[in-house]
């Protein structure tokens, strides 16, 4: 950007120069007037770093992954141990060129307890907030070398992804996990190896699925630890976070015009002393990733699996409002509409849940 603007401004100064030398024309001077306006122009236009790709037809819609648990800790007989998922999500809009044009980040961190005894500490019917639903209350601007709040650092990374391509996304100065870029280092002093791998794989994953130029990108996310089980003398147990993602456009008129749905889900297992078992060192795939995989279309009523069906509700929403997604039929937390539940059997709670995140964070 700054080789951009150098070589603007000495173009403006090299016609400018040019024309007062030759000394008298007045048409050459308004010519240089002119193109020194011009420069100038395209001189803030290239400074507006943090300005919106002006992309045109149609845009693909992604969603990204990146998640570690290998932040998680035995208990000791002081202190209880913690299972910990740290899921970074990335939902990016991408034009024609390859380019990203809205990109939105956002982290599930959960720690669930674990005693030296193989209990479960945490409450499992809590809800756990992300790091940007957290917002100035997750805590980091006071310890921040920058003064900058995780959020607020999230959206300065994001920014700078706007209007990169992967490959410029990808070849970023990073040392030890910090970004280096000069354009970055005053905004983020974050790690920010997830942030780079889950846009990436957004950008890889993103599909036509009608999103337009001028729509708004949003990113919902609810997760839950309410599937953990604690550890007995017989087998381990399982600390388990789980993640619902939605990414979607919405238009003017607030109709959604394209959706994705995911899950993460984290199983960090767990002795009966409350050491941890699980591999700390292993990538945690998402459940589209899995793909069948997974293994639900075995045991499913209708024969698809779950990456198909969670397909199947986001093609449902788009084309719809946020009221007419909420006014969905449901029966004990599934759809009840025939022709929707010979798609989609899992329930939908937790999806419409995330839609209605999602459409409020598009802005």
């Amino acid at each position: 950007m700054k080789k951009k603007l150098v070589a603007l401004m000495c173009a403006a100064s090299f016609v400018a120069t040019a024309f007062v030398g030759c000394g008298s024309n007045d048409a050459a001077n308004e010519t240089a007037e002119q193109t020194t306006e011009q420069v100038a122009e395209q001189t803030e236009q290239a400074a507006a770093t943090n300005a919106p790709v002006a992309a045109e037809g149609e845009l693909l819609t992604g969603i990204g992954t990146s998640v570690s648990i290998a932040d998680s800790a035995d208990a000791t007989a002081d202190a209880d141990g913690t299972a910990q998922c740290d899921a970074t999500i990335a939902a990016v809009t991408v034009d024609s060129n390859g380019a990203v044009v809205e990109c939105v980040i956002d982290i599930a961190q959960t720690k669930i307890g674990v005693s030296a005894d193989g209990k479960i500490t945490s409450d499992l019917n809590a809800e756990y907030a992300s790091k940007r639903e957290l917002g100035d209350d997750y805590g980091m601007k006071k310890a921040s070398a920058i003064g900058k709040e995780w959020y607020e650092q999230a959206d300065a990374f994001a920014a700078w992804t706007v209007g990169k391509t992967a490959d410029e996304i990808s070849g970023m100065a990073i040392e030890q996990g910090l970004a280096t870029d000069e354009d970055l280092v005053a905004s983020v002093s974050i790690h920010v190896t997830g942030f780079q791998a889950a846009v990436l794989e957004a950008m890889n994953n993103a599909v036509a699925g009608g999103a337009q130029a001028g729509d708004k990108l949003g990113l919902g996310l609810s997760t839950n630890i309410a599937n953990s089980v604690d550890a007995s003398a017989d087998a381990e147990g399982t600390a388990e976070a789980y993640t619902t993602i939605s990414v979607l456009t919405v238009n003017g008129d607030g109709v959604i015009t394209s959706s994705l749905i995911d899950a993460v889900q984290a199983k960090i297992t767990f002795d009966a002393n409350g050491v941890i078992t699980a591999d700390t060192s292993a990538d945690v795939p998402s459940k589209d990733e899995l793909g069948d995989a997974y293994g639900m279309k075995a045991a499913s009523a209708i024969g698809k699996e779950w990456n198909e069906q969670a397909a199947a509700y986001a093609e449902y929403t788009v084309g719809k409002t946020l009221e007419e997604v909420e006014g969905t039929a449901v029966e004990e937390g599934r759809a009840a509409d025939a022709d929707l539940a010979a798609s989609v059997s899992i329930h939908i709670t937790d999806f419409n849940n995330v839609i209605a995140k999602a459409v409020a964070s598009a802005k």
